[in-house]
């Protein structure tokens, strides 16, 4: 006697793109949207520039902290000349030494580091480099342009205030900047030749370092 085959049994389908999935995928391609924008890879292909072109002007080390060019100005008129020489010859050394000493004062506090770096994150994914058509849905609610400045600039300065990062940032700047201060008026130029081509690109050496953080729909 034959038997009619059993039927298998359906097993429920869940549509990823409706209710409670649809937040992650959400969050998730507005990141890579935000990683993908024109802007985003013009941002790193001119910071890639600007750091090759300044690596060019960068003077050797040894000659930095050659010790037999040390010794101590006669005057306050010779320490400044001394400085603007020493400024216009290693200042893409002096710009490391800065840095160098900035990273060092928010490496010493790691809380500060991540709160920067939030900070830093939610400026570029939500301001900077979000698409113009992608608008920023938080709890449900739309947020116009205005109202992410805004509340990001507030944030910003509760975040700098309220936190050691403002004083940490201070603080690195000053002492990075003693330090250059201080080489460059007790640093014997007379040794050093900065030829015309260098001097030209010496007038430029701030717009060169902070290009890249020129509007990408600028041209500049």
């Amino acid at each position: 006697m034959a038997f009619a085959p059993t039927p298998q049994p359906l097993l429920p389908v869940t549509n990823p793109s409706s209710g409670g999935g649809s937040a992650p995928s959400s969050v998730s391609g507005f990141s890579d949207g935000a990683l993908a924008t024109p802007a985003f890879r013009l941002f790193l292909s001119r910071v890639s520039d600007t750091a090759r072109r300044s690596l060019e002007d960068r003077r050797p080390w040894t000659e930095l902290i050659d010790r037999s060019a040390i010794s101590r100005p006669d005057s306050l008129s010779e320490a400044t000349s001394r400085l603007r020489r020493n400024l216009g010859y290693f200042r893409v050394n002096y710009a490391a030494v800065v840095a160098v000493s900035l990273a060092a004062s928010l490496l010493a506090h790691p809380f500060s580091l991540l709160v920067l770096l939030g900070i830093l994150g939610a400026w570029c994914f939500l301001y900077v480099f979000r698409a113009s058509d992608q608008p920023v849905v938080l709890f449900g609610r739309t947020f116009t342009d205005r109202e992410t400045l805004l509340g990001l600039v507030v944030s910003s300065l509760l975040a700098f205030f309220l936190t050691s990062v403002a004083s940490l940032i201070i603080s690195g700047l000053l002492v990075g900047g003693a330090l250059v201060a201080v080489h460059g008026a007790f640093r014997m130029p007379e040794d050093l030749f900065l030829d015309d081509s260098s001097a030209i690109s010496g007038g430029n050496t701030t717009n060169r370092l902070l290009s890249f953080l020129a509007s990408p729909g600028s041209g500049v």
